[in-house]
């Protein structure tokens, strides 16, 4: 195997790892009392079996996100004031002004460090993931918050079971930092996105935000629309070609990456992609069937579970894939 080397300032150190997963529960079973649907529907076509759902009367997206990023400083051995940066990955934040990150780096003590919301869907964890790998190897920050946090459920109409059975909410937080092993991070990455098909999957505030052929659409303003077949094909065909864009990239293969860990949209889009990727099961974990698709939420959660189970230790290949609403795509290939 020839090893790609990256001649940046610093290495990149996973240093952390955390959750914040709220206790509510929303099982198919539940679904099939609100809505024309079936447990075996639901499973057959998503590999979904419950989601977790928040409170909104206790928990927020700033919530859930400050226990993640809480609990991946106190894995990481560090406090709040150790970081530089807050990167908070959501297309479901509290509010705008301001930003979550803002409220989140607050929380955690982390004043004053940077902080700003990424708004990249489903990609935003791996996009945040890649800025903050650049920002340390530049030099420009030493330890960074990535978070991964969605509170989907409040933006879900379940009057209309096509796309309100997909989505959970959750977060998890990765704390990176410099390493003096120059080696470790990112050896490459990619943050990439095609707006022309934003279409295919958004969120309407307004009449007036809705294109003339939606406007049929029984799906209420203020909630998310999905074009399911259109994202299924860009899924299906866009993890193909990140993942062999990534392995190209480094002259590695399949069987030198110790974990893929990917975007949990869909049962059946993870089966093709690790069928056309000669991806052995026990390298790409699938948690959709406890969580669903917990969008920019999905990859840390992987990431907490891998790195608690023992199951990427340091010096290990990692590559993460992501894509979602935008249209957005992002992977790299990284060294714990």
């Amino acid at each position: 195997m020839t090893e790609p080397q990256f001649h940046g300032q610093a290495g990149v150190r996973i240093a952390g790892t955390g959750l914040g997963l709220p206790e509510g529960r929303l099982t198919n079973s539940d679904l099939e009392k609100i809505m024309d649907t079936s447990d075996e529907w639901i499973l057959q076509r998503t590999g979904i079996r419950e989601r977790r759902k928040a409170d909104p009367n206790c928990e927020s997206q700033v919530s859930m996100a400050t226990k993640a990023l809480d609990a991946a400083l106190a894995d990481a051995g560090m406090k709040g004031s150790d970081l530089d940066l807050v990167i908070n990955g959501s297309c479901s934040s509290d509010s705008t002004v301001p930003s979550g990150a803002c409220r989140i780096a607050a929380n955690v003590g982390a004043t004053p460090a940077g902080a700003f919301d990424l708004v990249a869907a489903c990609s935003s964890f791996v996009y945040a993931l890649n800025v903050a790998d650049t920002m340390v190897r530049s030099g420009r920050a030493k330890t960074v918050g990535v978070i991964g946090c969605e509170f989907l459920t409040r933006m879900m109409d379940y009057n209309d079971r096509r796309v309100s059975i997909l989505f959970g909410d959750g977060a998890g937080a990765a704390v990176v930092t410099a390493d003096e092993d120059t080696r470790r991070g990112c050896l490459w990455q990619m943050t990439e996105g095609d707006g022309r098909d934003w279409e295919k999957l958004y969120r309407p505030m307004d009449e007036s935000q809705i294109p003339e052929w939606d406007r049929e659409n029984p799906i209420r303003p203020g909630f998310v629309r999905m074009s399911g077949q259109d994202i299924y094909r860009f899924a299906v065909t866009k993890f193909g070609e990140v993942i062999a864009s990534g392995l190209e990239a480094t002259a590695l293969k399949s069987e030198d990456i110790s974990q893929f860990l990917c975007h949990q949209s869909n049962i059946r889009i993870l089966q093709k992609a690790m069928e056309r990727n000669d991806i052995p099961d026990e390298k790409l974990r699938i948690n959709i069937d406890r969580y669903g698709n917990t969008s920019a939420a999905s990859v840390p959660i992987i990431l907490h579970e891998l790195r608690s189970e023992g199951k990427l230790a340091a010096g290990d290949l990692a590559m993460f894939v992501a894509f979602g609403a935008g249209l957005t795509w992002a992977a790299n290939v990284w060294r714990v």
